[in-house]
């Protein structure tokens, strides 16, 4: 392994963990420094101790590379530590892709190249990029000319990952009347759109049903994200009239999202069982903000499998053509 590699490996597993952003993006950058340095001279720095000289390198990730070009294994493997997933069984085997992820144009840790590699690494044969829509201020939600440049970006990947898909989509927000925050001819554009609720999660049942309703009516929406919109143990569950929503997405052919971020776990079971009783599909997605959390995926098939949810009522299980002609 080479310095650059052993930094992304440790940034990988730093994700994995839940990690914060900032420690995890410090590994990132160091190694995109590494690459662009001459091994030879690397080496001369790491003999010297100078490396906290490059500008992204600091004294952590400075000792990686000094243990790697030493031959050892790097020190910081033994602060290392992260939870045991579960294998997700046949369900995860039948996955192809991923209906939600994001990058760092919005609240991500990674490039979309990153992301998509990881992806493509995982075994996904698609990805649907998902950043988050320009309401959302606090997640760096891309305006309309960001996500028209981000149309650019997306094709470039496709070309350099190719025969792996990456499909561009948003996750957008859902306005307090139910409307999306996003033009329509841009809606129109996009591969895939993944919407769900941000802003005033402790609005009243009576209204936040009617909200959710709209936005699932909506022709452009494939998957309702996160549709509790809580955190576990931080963040409690809003209301609404779940088996109203939920049988409007069987309707509308909507599938309810089975989030598989370990915060959030969304919907909780007992919802999950009625989506499942209802006869809807589900989307099991990982919702990652980084490359090592991709493989979050297991979360959502171990639950789903709990729930009685097989392959065939999960749209990740279908090819990329198959789930744009479903559209």
């Amino acid at each position: 392994m080479n310095p650059a590699q052993a930094l992304r490996d440790i940034a990988f597993h730093l994700e994995r963990a839940g990690e914060p952003t900032y420690r995890v993006r410090a590994f990132r950058q160091a190694a995109a420094v590494v690459d662009k340095q001459d091994p030879e001279a690397l080496a001369v720095r790491a003999r010297a101790g100078t490396l906290t000289a490059l500008r992204g390198i600091g004294k952590a990730t400075a000792g990686v590379i000094e243990d790697v070009l030493a031959g050892r294994e790097p020190a910081y493997h033994a602060k290392l530590t992260e939870p045991e997933l579960p294998d997700g069984g046949p369900l995860r085997s039948a996955l192809r892709g991923d209906c939600h992820t994001h990058s760092d144009w919005s609240d991500g840790g990674s490039s979309i190249g990153e992301m998509a590699a990881a992806g493509r690494a995982l075994g996904h044969e698609w990805m649907v990029l998902t950043d988050h829509s320009p309401r959302l201020t606090v997640a760096n939600g891309l305006s309309a000319e960001r996500l028209l440049r981000q149309m650019d970006v997306v094709a470039e990947a496709n070309e350099v990952l190719a025969p792996f898909r990456l499909l561009h989509g948003i996750e957008v927000d859902i306005l307090d009347d139910g409307a999306l925050d996003q033009r329509e001819d841009l809606l129109a554009r996009l591969d895939f759109v993944v919407a769900s609720v941000h802003s005033k999660l402790r609005m009243p049942a009576k209204e936040m049903t009617p909200r959710m309703l709209a936005a699932v009516a909506h022709p452009r929406v494939r998957v309702l994200g996160h549709c509790t919109g809580r955190l576990r143990s931080r963040r409690p569950e809003s209301e609404f009239d779940a088996e109203a929503v939920f049988a409007a997405c069987r309707e509308h052919g909507v599938a309810v999202e089975i989030n598989s971020r370990p915060e959030r776990l969304d919907p909780p079971m007992r919802l999950l069982r009625l989506a499942t009783d209802l006869g809807c599909d589900f989307a099991i997605d990982s919702d990652a903000h980084a490359p090592g959390q991709l493989d979050w995926q297991v979360y959502g098939c171990e639950r789903a499998q709990r729930a009685g949810i097989g392959p065939d009522r999960v749209i990740n299980t279908r090819t990329a053509d198959a789930l744009l002609d479903d559209a």
